[in-house]
């Protein structure tokens, strides 16, 4: 027998659970941290929206950048307070992200993941099959804060994740400047939610778009699309049911900087 499985067979579950998890973890930071690496770089400031567990904010962190993580669920902000509440390179807000600031109701799922602020995101998943027996039986009162407050607080960052369950558009609605890069979720069934983003990014600057599948963490094509061409792709995967996204965007200008500054974004994926 290997000397390997002696060591698993010995071990205590509890502890082969946690170097396991500690495992999972590295592999995690090293995968999302080669993908990010074409965005910031040590000392930018990103913006984590719909932050739950914290996974992309310890991959930021891991890169050297500063990171305002925002999560309006309890039970997610309380690990985001054990896990990150004594790093004075990540602030920490217990918000939703609106077009307006004020107070809204969370809808509570027990796969915290896909609790939302959007009944549209609810009505449409379970319609389609993708969510249909999932839950949003709790629910939580919760404030309501913008990009436009964030930035004014903490100032315009280099990147801004969006992962809010469909409720995207309303997120960017309340961002009146371009940044940099951004990315947000995309669910095919809620091809509007989709459209409106990303029209919305096009009036703000000169945005090109790509397309990350799944969690990959790989662009789908090198090329990266026009504004029309990634609405041509909306359009043609309206419906889908089985696979979702992320949708990236970065500023032209800011792209010609990635060529010419730090290497090219095709050479890194």
């Amino acid at each position: 027998m290997r000397l390997q499985k002696i060591i698993d067979r010995l071990m205590p579950p509890a502890l082969a659970w946690r170097l396991g998890r500690a495992a999972r973890e590295r592999l995690e930071l090293e995968r999302f941290g080669h993908f990010y690496r074409v965005f910031v770089a040590a000392g930018d400031l990103c913006f984590d929206i719909g932050a739950n567990l914290g996974n992309r904010t310890r991959c930021f962190r891991h890169l050297g950048c500063k990171v305002v993580a925002v999560e309006p669920q309890a039970r997610c902000f309380r690990k985001l307070t054990k896990d990150f509440g004594s790093d004075p390179g990540i602030r920490l807000v217990r918000a939703a992200v609106g077009r307006q600031a004020g107070r809204a109701t969370l809808h509570v799922s027990p796969d915290h993941v896909l609790s939302t602020l959007s009944q549209a995101f609810i009505d449409g998943t379970r319609e389609s099959g993708r969510f249909a027996t999932t839950r949003w039986d709790g629910a939580e009162e919760v404030a309501v804060t913008t990009l436009d407050e964030l930035i004014a607080e903490h100032g315009i960052p280099s990147f801004i994740k969006i992962d809010v369950e469909g409720y995207e558009a309303e997120v960017l609605g309340g961002l009146s400047q371009a940044v940099p890069a951004l990315s947000i979720e995309w669910t095919p069934e809620l091809a509007e939610n989709a459209r409106a983003c990303l029209k919305h990014m096009g009036g703000l600057g000169d945005y090109e778009f790509n397309l990350s599948w799944a969690e990959s963490m790989r662009f789908s094509r090198p090329q990266w699309r026009s504004l029309e061409s990634m609405l041509l792709l909306i359009d043609e995967f309206e419906g889908e049911t089985e696979m979702f996204g992320d949708i990236y965007a970065r500023l032209k200008v800011e792209a010609n900087r990635q060529t010419h500054g730090t290497g090219t974004i095709s050479s890194r994926v």
